[in-house]
């Protein structure tokens, strides 16, 4: 479970690269179809008919709001659905006035928008002229009505994103997930069992890939491969993905095989090609690439790595979506912030210029794994031709760049590659906010169709930048984010409260520069998110660096990533953290700018240190 408006990359890039190798290999997106039949009239009739045998005391408020409008969503959820893959548009007049869909608990958060007159809730964030964003935006808070009933209902695990996530990240036993796995199947479990049976007689695979990406897709992944074994034994199954990447690098419990054959690490394609040979009886055992087994005789977990070069990044293919139902995935528009909406509203191709992160020196970063650690880029040439045979496939120009960062060389190229080809996609992706992105290149980069770019200010604190090893300063920051706004592009900043040593002054500070970026038109959205230390990160290998002491981890068989740490300085960071929160949520909407950014904190903090023309003046001054 990722997101529902595109499909997650890894399938499609193994798909096209094993193709591209004479394979024949297919591809199903199993958590669209699941959260598709779930949210159908017959999934929610057996869901209204499952809430029928629990006591109603048990009802909570989503509960008995479904309940008590049960033929109106029964009514309204399959032409919902269309809407929102847009099949059906001019459902928007009916959903924006407010009679046509039930509303739960959910739609309470409308409340906040209401302004002094009592006008129009929404008239803020979509404007007069906004009907389809408006309806699309309550047709999600409907959706999400739904996701509750089924937590509170069915299964209190469920989300739509982070299903069942709590099991699996940084679990360092096998347990929860092996108890979980254990007890009777829930309606979720049923359903997901009858798709994962579906698509196997569809295709009649001798080998099934399950990409993990996050935590959130590890509890239905599994629970497909323990369909597909207890069904289909002689079937080969293999873990793969982001969060195994990531998070498994230590595995040692042998039960994790009692559901997958293998397990792999780091890009995938390299190991497969490995796998694929051993299973045809080409290449000894001896001989894998970084995959995890159960040795037959001692019945332990055995990590084969034979050293091979991987797949370089120019050969891996180009990613093929055939398979996937493009035209049943769902745009929503869950948050207004502008960026946000983006990740969830839209179908995006998703493509990567190059593989890892050509800096790979930030302190809070996995830069000890391979996806961060080895970069590779590929000739303009090449990736335009990607672009190309994309658009050609999917009939849509859209594409969300996912690397962790574009490299500015990559992009310039690739940016004069697509003008001289007058490709005319939209496209969108994660920088570093460095001296290299001029006025100039932010407009050849907006004339190749770059609509908007985010990047990490992280922490707004000079001090804290260079502790972190980002390379850039706030000075800097302000006059590249502000080339971009220039050139019409959105400008997004990924912001971090609690690094090692942060202080409270530190984040009142900080809170002034971002209150100056947006005053003088810079960024024009932005997210606060709380640093978490991992184990792969220089501040979770070299702690001492940064001032802080490691907790202590139990014996790991499972996953292992994030680590507790105690900070000498004693900030409480949670409380800090709400109102930064709430600060840029206003300033995204032009409001408090003016303010002094103290009057945010429901606490007394310093007065920041902060002149109050800092940035005004960095823009004033040449690069």
């Amino acid at each position: 479970m990722t997101q529902l408006n595109t499909p997650y990359p890894s399938t499609a890039y193994l798909t096209g690269f094993l193709r591209s190798r004479g394979m024949t290999a297919v591809q199903e997106d199993l958590a669209l179809a699941l959260v598709l039949k779930l949210l159908s009239r017959e999934g929610l009739d057996a869901v209204a008919r499952h809430i029928d045998t629990l006591p109603v005391l048990s009802h909570t408020p989503s509960i008995q709001a479904f309940v008590a409008q049960r033929n109106q969503y029964l009514g309204t959820i399959t032409a919902t659905i269309a809407f929102l893959q847009g099949r059906d548009t001019t459902l928007a007049h009916r959903i924006a006035g407010r009679h046509y869909l039930p509303e739960g608990p959910r739609f309470s958060s409308l409340d906040v928008y209401i302004d002094e007159d009592g006008g129009d809730p929404l008239g803020w964030a979509f404007g007069a002229l906004g009907l389809h964003d408006r309806a699309k935006h309550l047709a999600t808070l409907y959706l999400n009505d739904l996701s509750d009933v089924l937590r509170d209902a069915v299964d209190p695990r469920f989300e739509f994103v982070r299903y069942a996530e709590s099991l699996a990240a940084s679990q360092p036993t096998f347990d929860p997930l092996a108890e979980a796995l254990a007890a009777p199947p829930n309606l979720v479990d049923d359903t997901l069992r009858k798709l994962t049976l579906a698509a196997i007689e569809r295709h009649q695979p001798t080998v099934v890939l399950l990409s993990v990406p996050f935590p959130g897709s590890v509890y239905a992944a599994f629970r497909i491969a323990q369909t597909i074994k207890a069904a289909h034994p002689h079937i080969v199954t293999v873990l793969g993905g982001g969060f195994v990447n990531t998070e498994l690098r230590e595995l040692s419990d042998p039960r994790v095989f009692d559901h997958v054959d293998y397990v792999t690490l780091d890009a995938g394609e390299r190991p497969l090609l490995a796998l694929l040979a051993y299973i045809q009886g080409e290449r000894s055992r001896q001989r894998l690439v970084r995959t995890f087994l159960r040795d037959a005789e001692t019945g332990l977990v055995r990590y084969v790595n034979m050293v091979e070069p991987d797949v370089a990044f120019a050969e891996v293919g180009t990613p093929t979506w055939d398979g996937l139902p493009l035209d049943r995935y769902l745009s929503l528009l869950d948050m207004l912030n502008p960026m946000h909406r983006m990740w969830s509203d839209g179908r995006w191709n998703k493509l990567t210029v190059a593989h890892g992160c050509y800096w790979k020196k930030c302190s809070f970063c996995d830069v000890s794994l391979d996806y961060i650690g080895r970069y590779e880029g590929a000739s303009a040439i090449v990736l335009a031709d990607r672009v190309d045979a994309i658009v050609k496939e999917t009939g849509q120009t859209g594409f969300h760049f996912v690397d962790e960062a574009a490299p500015p060389k990559a992009l310039k190229a690739l940016a004069t590659e697509l003008i001289a080809r007058n490709t005319g996609i939209s496209w969108w992706g994660n920088i570093r906010f460095e001296k290299t992105f001029t006025p100039d290149l932010c407009e050849l980069l907006a004339d190749s169709g770059c609509i908007a770019v985010s990047g990490g200010l992280e922490v707004a604190s000079d001090r804290l930048l260079s502790l972190m090893k980002k390379g850039v300063s706030v000075d800097q920051v302000a006059r590249v984010t502000r080339a971009f706004t220039d050139a019409g592009i959105l400008v997004h900043a990924y912001l971090m409260y609690g690094f090692p040593t942060q202080t409270v002054q530190d984040t009142v500070d900080a809170l002034e520069y971002v209150r100056q970026l947006f005053a003088n038109g810079c960024i024009q959205s932005g997210f606060f998110h709380r640093f978490t230390c991992t184990v792969h990160s220089p501040v979770g290998q070299n702690p001492e660096e940064y001032g802080v002491t490691l907790r202590p981890l139990p014996p790991v068989s499972f996953a292992k990533n994030d680590i507790g740490f105690d900070d000498p300085t004693g900030v409480d960071h949670d409380a800090l953290g709400v109102a930064l929160r709430k600060a840029i949520y206003n300033f995204m909407h032009g409001i408090g700018l003016e303010e002094d950014v103290r009057s945010w904190f429901p606490f007394k903090v310093p007065k920041t240190t902060v002149s109050r023309h800092r940035i005004e003046r960095a823009l004033g001054q040449p690069a």
